[in-house]
């Protein structure tokens, strides 16, 4: 089924330009099974600072947000802002943690799900880790595609894989913002609900060990990545957060958030 989403029908605002929803927890699980359950072609978003950075500087990416069925605030900076802008005790929505969340519903209720993206070694670790956490889970699907734009054929059987699979939420790990465009171009196309999740793969396999708890309750999530990672992440961070923190000003300050 092909829908689509609008910023106009969304409950949020504007942060920097790119729109993010205003949702609890409980109305973003609710809402994301009830599209999986009638195997919707949706797409959700899960917007971090260098998300949002990205989306003002570039047109492009942001009509991919503002197009979504759901854009979430994944960074503590980014809840802060709608906390800022009305939305009194906005929660942080993270791809780490709806992941998990969403796999642990699923596992329950029998909704099936498909990951795509990142390596075949982390999917492996990936299917066995959940597998161990969440018996019941039915994983229909683990596809790590080819770094490198795939052809006409190639993607059309890919997504023939997936809509033969069953699966009602697609998890897909490309890295922002290749896996937003990516979802975009295959609404309509894929019979199911895709969230892109960054890192959360990476998370939940193993692979790169997460921020303690009391770092992500605190907002420093960034801080253990940047030094767990310091020279592939120094740049994002620091130049992503100073420019995040310029716009912000100026659109608390003078109301211009584009």
């Amino acid at each position: 089924m092909l829908t689509g989403g609008t910023a106009s029908h969304r409950r949020g605002a504007g942060v920097l330009g790119a729109f993010i929803d205003a949702l609890g927890w409980d109305d973003t699980l609710a809402r994301i099974e009830g599209w999986a359950a009638g195997r919707e072609s949706r797409y959700v978003c899960i917007c971090n600072a260098h998300s949002v950075v990205t989306a003002h500087r570039w047109v492009g990416h942001r009509q991919v947000i503002n197009g979504a069925d759901m854009a979430t605030p994944d960074g503590a900076p980014v809840a802060w802002m709608l906390r800022r802008l009305g939305f009194a005790g906005q929660p942080r929505v993270s791809g780490p943690d709806l992941m998990w969340a969403l796999c642990e519903r699923c596992a329950v209720n029998g909704l099936p799900v498909y990951f795509y993206g990142s390596s075949q070694d982390t999917l492996d670790a990936l299917a066995l880790r959940l597998g161990q956490a969440f018996p019941g889970l039915r994983i229909v699907g683990a596809e790590s595609p080819p770094f490198r734009p795939l052809a006409d054929g190639e993607d059309a059987k890919a997504v023939d894989r997936i809509n033969r699979s069953g699966a009602g939420i697609v998890f897909v790990s490309l890295g922002c913002p290749k896996q937003e465009a990516w979802m975009a171009a295959h609404r309509g196309r894929i019979n199911a609900v895709m969230i892109g999740v960054g890192a959360a793969f990476d998370f939940h396999a193993g692979t790169v060990r997460r921020a303690p708890v009391w770092m992500r309750e605190h907002g420093l999530e960034w801080l253990h990545r940047l030094l767990s990672e310091p020279r592939r992440l120094w740049r994002r961070y620091f130049v992503t957060n100073s420019l995040f923190i310029l716009g912000a000003i100026r659109q608390l300050v003078f109301g211009r958030d584009s």
